[in-house]
């Protein structure tokens, strides 16, 4: 069975890294980025330490402009909407403050739990993009 984002990511997440982190991680793991781009991941985390954007959709962005940005194929931009649109068709924001308004206490347990399904949800969208266009090549 060949891994993908959703085998990975989801459980980086429960072993402590960070949202945005933990689809770095993953990225990494299926040879589609060096070790680099965790630390890169890093200050992406908690919506930028702001808790503006949810990590778990900044790191797949990263993860989509780095296959397909700038000196790729150019589609990141076009990609990086269409992941929008897939992530608020089930969410409706991409607001970390907005995501987890129900949580007061920020590294609570409850909070993670939570927050694992939004790193799963990413996962998923990245899995099902990645899929569309390989089979499009």
């Amino acid at each position: 069975m060949t891994k993908k984002f959703i085998d990975l990511a989801p459980n980086y997440f429960m072993q402590g890294y960070s949202c945005s982190e933990s689809i770095a991680c993953a990225a990494v793991e299926l040879g589609l980025a060096d070790e680099n781009f965790v630390s890169i991941a890093t200050s992406f985390s908690g919506g930028m330490s702001s808790r503006c954007l949810c990590g778990a959709v900044a790191g797949s962005q990263m993860v989509l402009g780095l296959l397909h940005g700038k000196n790729k194929d150019n589609s990141a931009r076009v990609l990086a909407k269409e992941f929008y649109e897939r992530f608020t068709k089930i969410h409706k924001v991409t607001c970390c403050k907005v995501l987890t308004k129900d949580f007061k206490d920020f590294h609570s347990p409850e909070r993670k739990n939570h927050c694992v399904n939004m790193v799963a949800d990413c996962s998923k969208i990245l899995d099902e993009m990645l899929a569309e266009i390989n089979a499009k090549v």
